[in-house]
């Protein structure tokens, strides 16, 4: 998770590269939202990928039951 952070802290600095040459100066709360921004939703992925690997490591994906899949598909 360590290195996942450090990778967002390196979008972090891309994203306000790209907009300092896009837009020009930044205002501090513009800084500090893109910050946030990135960061965040970055580690969101991290963190929701990292459950989803988990969850199929473990095994818990094979203990889903599915009551549809006898089902015949209904062709319109």
């Amino acid at each position: 998770m360590t290195g996942m952070a450090l990778g967002g802290a390196l979008c972090v600095a891309a994203a306000l590269i790209f907009l300092r040459w896009w837009a020009g100066p930044m205002p501090i709360h513009m800084v500090i939202a893109t910050i946030l921004g990135v960061w965040l939703t970055f580690m969101l992925g991290t963190g929701l990928m990292a459950l989803a690997f988990l969850s199929s490591g473990t095994g818990h994906d094979e203990q889903v039951m599915d009551p549809m899949k006898d089902e015949v598909p209904i062709d319109d």
